[in-house]
């Protein structure tokens, strides 16, 4: 506990340290949110979005990318001198070299998506608007690498089962794969869609991984706690400066990384449950927006005035701040429920 507690601050004060020269580089290469009209899956106009969202434009994205640098770099240099100083690797899992893997693969290749994303959308957006990558194009890019993920999950660790509380563990064998890839592929897209309002998906991830970061203490997995106490640090260094009036944002490229690496952590753990309990506020969100473009699609017509869930409290004349830190107060309560589900 000493040791991932002096690395989460050790990674905190290296974030603190990079983050302002990071903001002042992306407002010198106009990696900024653009000041467009936005359009949505379709390719309409969005009004209510723009209406609440106008004031932001201008404001740098991207700062899921010094973290994600700040993270694999401390973590890649790190793990290698454990064993010289001594340091006793356990893990869950007899090869933790694969488990470090994993982590990194899913770490950096949906980073490297979104940051594509973010890149076509700030600096074509008269090609590509508001979206960057189409919709369908990108979905199946993060398919690929989803079900490569869960591939090495299922061959590299032999992960198969499902352990769900009070019912039992279920062997999956081989349908381990699509149902890791569907739950990795979800939370990239929902902690993407939760990264609307100032300090919401960034905040709400804090608490989330806090909680998963007690679960993999007390199962002594050296190599995950290290990972994620470093991405605790170098989260709370970037939520300093994501929180109203925001002076950067996450971008796709640390919502796409992000999202997924907390699905893969839930799914190294063996919680699924918990995850989902932990996860509620970002599948919440996903689940408005899913809903809302169904509807629109097969049903002609809206379920809400405007989606996802967050956009439609501003919509009902909830300020952002209000949002945001309820948002926080419910996701402390859902990561206590969620690690004393999984810890029963």
């Amino acid at each position: 506990m000493a040791l991932t507690l002096g690395l989460l601050l050790f990674s905190f004060i290296v974030t603190s340290i990079s983050i302002v020269p990071f903001i002042n580089l992306l407002y010198k290469i106009k990696f900024q949110r653009a000041n467009q009209i936005t359009k949505d899956a379709f390719g309409k106009n969005t009004p209510i979005f723009d209406k609440h969202n106008s004031k932001k434009a201008g404001t740098p994205v991207g700062g899921g990318l010094l973290v994600i640098v700040v993270v694999s770099i401390l973590f890649a240099s790190i793990m290698p001198l454990l064993n010289i100083f001594g340091v006793d690797v356990t893990s869950v899992y007899q090869s933790f070299q694969s488990e470090i893997n994993i982590l990194f693969f899913t770490f950096l290749s949906f980073s490297i998506l979104g940051l594509y994303d973010d890149v076509k959308k700030f600096f074509g957006f008269k090609q590509s608007g508001f979206f960057g990558i189409k919709l369908r194009t990108k979905l199946m890019l993060q398919i690929v690498l989803a079900l490569i993920i869960a591939a090495m999950m299922y061959f590299s660790l032999g992960i198969s089962i499902l352990h769900i509380p009070f019912i039992g563990t279920f062997e999956l064998g081989i349908i381990y794969i699509p149902f890791a890839t569907f739950v990795i592929v979800a939370f990239a897209n929902a902690v993407n869609i939760t990264d609307g309002l100032d300090g919401l998906a960034s905040g709400v991830l804090m608490i989330s991984l806090f909680g998963l970061w007690v679960l993999s203490a007390s199962i002594l997995d050296v190599p995950l706690s290290i990972f994620i106490s470093m991405w605790l640090g170098s989260l709370v260094a970037f939520l300093y400066f994501n929180v109203f009036p925001a002076r950067i944002f996450m971008g796709d490229v640390g919502a796409l990384s992000f999202g997924a690496t907390l699905a893969v952590v839930g799914l190294l753990l063996g919680k699924i449950v918990a995850l989902t309990i932990i996860g509620f506020i970002f599948i919440l969100e996903i689940s408005s927006s899913a809903a809302q473009l169904l509807s629109k699609k097969y049903r002609g017509k809206k379920i809400f005035p405007v989606s996802p869930f967050h956009l439609f409290l501003q919509h009902r004349g909830w300020e952002e701040p209000k949002i945001v830190q309820r948002a926080w107060l419910v996701q402390i309560i859902l990561t206590l429920f969620g690690v004393w589900l999984a810890v029963i």
